[in-house]
């Protein structure tokens, strides 16, 4: 099977990965969560995690290249792509109905080892990616990569995004002061308590984070892990069986209804009892998302978000853009929608020729409904009932709507889609509802959308490719990269040492514990990984006792250490 290619319109959230800039630390910080989790969660995860690891490209003793992955998934169905942090939740979920793990360059810092509240590349790799290739699974994260990424969520929803980005990049990458820090906590506890009521696709953000990042299957007594933020998390993946951690069944309105926190540590935990609960779940919810219902109330749900979302006529025509007003009847059903700034019309997902951004730039509007005096829908008019109706190409026509809304002008082109109308262009036009001008000749030709109802409104565009093909960046020229420092050549030199490259190995481990013991007091994962080489190599038993004394009492003198340690020396004395 082919490996997967990411579409051009999401190329822009890509980075490059530049695998050489990992440094030895990244590497190190990489093999102790890996080793820890599968000593840890060997006998608490679900079966395909285990499975799945090497099958996807994973390995412990170093960082996975993304593009090994893409290759590795392909008989899966799956693919990979490097990215830089979190991204809209509309593209992240695009990307993985198209097949395609999004995975985070970057890799959580020592001291955030246990766990960090930015995604990375353990949480993302050795989290998401193993499970993917159970076949039910990975069929529920495709139906979810292709339903999230329909979700409407509101204009302050996309306000916390960026808030909830911006502070957990502050917090990963540790460069911050403390009141740039405070700051910008404080700009998301401002821009949340804006937040009214819970939109669909906050909703749906709440499934995914219960199910796909700390999500339980089995019985209560006997859960196992599938979850990417279980399986990535040091101290939480083994914590699941702990009585502090409720376990609750999956129930679909339970949990969109649980908030989450993604900065601490879980306090429940669902579990369902197979992945096709998962996947019938989803469909039910599925059922009341504005792109299922379409009508007055979904176009609401648009016109609050304040970002691209698609419009369906029952034509079978998609309007997309910034939908930014309606026009409604006495009944409450949409008579006239408008959008803001640039507008492509499309079919099936295809953008039809001569209708995209360059052609509506400065917004679109057109009615919905019926016309006088007729029983079957416009779109479904016959060339003989269009004739009878004067609707004919280079005559001077009049369309009159139930609601009201009046379209006068010269018929230019009458657009058909497999047999239906769906679009009829005009110049010389002039579209009024009563006493208000919806359209002025002189503004040029005017496309009527044609359609009865509105079936269907979802957020993003019909055809992405096309609709974002005119942004200035397409394609990212971001690149990973990470500062080497005195410490990572210590740790390269353990590593070299552990992969049997060194010539002199117990004279340059002499010379690494010599720089620890002056430079570098309170590094406890390099004084680990000494010990460990001198205990499986039976080499200088009084250094391995002096690291052990080290690590004794840097446990003893810090209480966020100790746990880190004790796994730690719990492990290497079983495994290299």
């Amino acid at each position: 099977m082919a490996t997967r290619t990411v579409p051009k319109h999401l190329r822009k959230y890509t980075i490059e990965q530049n695998y050489d800039s990992y440094t030895a630390i990244n590497h190190a910080v990489w093999r102790y969560v890996m080793r820890q989790n599968h000593h840890t969660l060997k006998d608490l995860a679900h079966e395909a995690y285990t499975e799945g690891l090497q099958a996807s490209g994973i390995y412990t003793e170093r960082i996975p290249d993304v593009s090994e992955m893409n290759q590795c998934l392909a008989p899966f169905g799956w693919g990979a792509a490097t990215i830089d942090g979190f991204i809209p939740g509309v593209a992240f979920f695009e990307f993985q109905a198209n097949g395609i793990l999004p995975v985070v360059a970057e890799i959580r810092k020592l001291e955030n080892i246990q766990y960090t509240p930015a995604p990375d590349m353990i949480h993302e790799a050795a989290g998401h990616a193993p499970i993917l290739c159970n076949g039910k699974y990975s069929e529920y994260v495709k139906l979810f990569g292709e339903i999230g990424k329909k979700a409407i969520a509101t204009k302050e929803e996309h306000d916390v995004f960026e808030a909830v980005r911006h502070y957990s990049n502050l917090l990963e990458k540790g460069e911050a002061t403390e009141a740039e820090i405070a700051e910008a906590k404080k700009q998301v506890d401002e821009k949340s308590k804006l937040i009214t009521g819970v939109s669909e696709a906050e909703k749906i953000g709440r499934l995914y984070w219960w199910t796909v990042e700390y999500g339980l299957i089995g019985t209560l007594e006997d859960p196992k892990i599938y979850g990417a933020g279980l399986l990535s998390s040091v101290s939480e993946g083994g914590n699941i069986l702990s009585p502090d951690v409720k376990k609750v069944p999956f129930d679909l309105e339970t949990i969109i209804q649980t908030g989450f926190d993604i900065t601490k540590p879980q306090p429940q935990l669902f579990v369902c009892t197979d992945f096709e609960q998962l996947i019938e779940g989803l469909k039910q919810f599925a059922e009341e998302m504005a792109f299922m219902k379409g009508g007055t109330e979904s176009l609401e749900k648009a016109i609050q978000s304040a970002n691209v979302a698609t419009a369906v006529y029952s034509s079978g025509l998609q309007v997309t853009g910034v939908i930014n007003d309606m026009i409604t009847d006495d009944k409450n059903d949409p008579t006239y929608i408008k959008t803001l700034g640039p507008t492509a019309l499309a079919f099936n997902n295809r953008q039809l020729d001569g209708h995209g951004t360059e052609t509506h730039q400065d917004g679109f509007g057109a009615p919905v409904g019926k016309l006088k005096g007729t029983s079957k829908p416009l779109e479904a008019l016959t060339e003989n009932e269009l004739n009878e109706l004067g609707i004919v190409a280079g005559q001077q026509s009049e369309l009159h709507f139930e609601s009201g809304v009046e379209v006068k002008g010269i018929v230019t082109a009458i657009t058909k889609q497999d047999g239906s109308i769906v679009l009829i262009s005009f110049k010389n036009c002039s579209v009024t509802l009563g006493e208000q001008v919806l359209f002025d000749p002189a503004w040029g030709m005017y496309d009527m959308a044609v359609g009865e109802k509105v079936t269907s409104v979802f957020a993003g565009a019909a055809d992405g490719e096309a609709y974002y093909s005119d942004d200035e960046e397409t394609t990212s020229k971001i690149t990973h990269n990470q500062e080497q420092t005195e410490l990572d050549a210590l740790y390269q030199t353990i590593r070299d040492i552990r992969a049997g490259t060194s010539e002199n190995p117990t004279t340059a481990i002499e010379k690494v514990a010599e720089e620890l013991q002056t430079q570098y007091p309170n590094d406890w994962l390099l004084r680990l990984e000494i010990a460990e080489v001198l205990h499986h190599n039976e080499w200088l038993p009084e250094l391995e006792k002096a690291m052990f004394a080290d690590l004794e009492s840097l446990s003893k003198n810090n209480s966020q250490l100790t746990s880190l340690i004790e796994n730690g020396l719990n492990i290497y004395k079983t495994t290299i």
